[in-house]
């Protein structure tokens, strides 16, 4: 299964009032396992960037005036995500941008990102798993115990990256072995994170109960039994 984790910085919120995409970052999943292969792109939009979105990813007309247009890059771009599922935190505002970029491109084969993608909205999953909770991508991080200190503007490669760990964590169920009781959010808020493993890694290290353990376990399982049938002993 191939997915690719996407984010965009854009001109401004709104397509329709003529705003353009001026940065794209994607991270490649397959099987749910990063890659390392990625697409990441700046943009020059061809308009003015809103002082007020400036401030938030901290790109100017400045920045971008010696960048490829979107015309540029939409080959590379369409190869890279095409066939693919997209996961995307609040899709709508990044598909509707998209759809508004291949549809400025005359003779361009595709104009809608369905075309070519199917799209996941982790803000839609989150909030059908923590309904009534922030489910922004900060507070999604505090909540998965992902350290994001090193996001000081958005950027849409690194914030693809963070939505990568993030999404893993989010569908991956249990995390940890939990035996103290407290909730998967509480340990994950005192310290457990993603971590990414090399795919050289050696075999995990098998470590089998000691004669001492079993006998507390069928100790424990006679104390089970006492109450009903013991489901372990079947």
């Amino acid at each position: 299964m191939r997915q690719i984790v996407l984010d965009t910085e854009t001109t401004g919120i709104d397509p329709k009032q003529g705003h353009r995409i001026v940065e794209i970052g994607c991270v490649e999943l397959i099987n749910r396992r990063l890659t390392g292969n990625h697409f990441h792109v700046y943009i020059n939009p061809q308009r003015i960037i809103e002082a007020e979105v400036v401030a938030v990813h901290g790109l100017t007309n400045e920045r971008l005036a010696d960048e490829p247009v979107f015309k540029d890059i939409v080959d590379d771009f369409i190869k890279f995500i095409s066939g693919a599922e997209l996961v995307i935190h609040n899709a709508a505002f990044d598909i509707g941008f998209m759809d508004h970029e291949f549809g400025l491109i005359s003779g361009l084969g595709v104009k809608n990102t369905s075309q070519i993608c199917t799209v996941l909205d982790t803000l839609a999953l989150a909030r059908q798993l923590h309904p009534g909770q922030k489910n922004n991508l900060d507070a999604l991080c505090k909540r998965y115990g992902i350290d994001n200190s090193h996001r000081q503007l958005h950027g849409a490669l690194l914030d693809a990256e963070i939505l990568a760990d993030v999404y893993l964590l989010m569908t991956g169920g249990q995390t940890a072995l939990n035996l103290s009781g407290k909730s998967s959010e509480t340990q994950n808020q005192q310290g457990d994170t993603i971590r990414r493993l090399a795919s050289d890694r050696k075999p995990l290290k098998i470590v089998s109960a000691t004669a001492d353990e079993l006998e507390q376990h069928e100790q424990r399982l006679d104390l089970v039994e006492k109450g009903g049938a013991c489901l372990w002993r079947q």
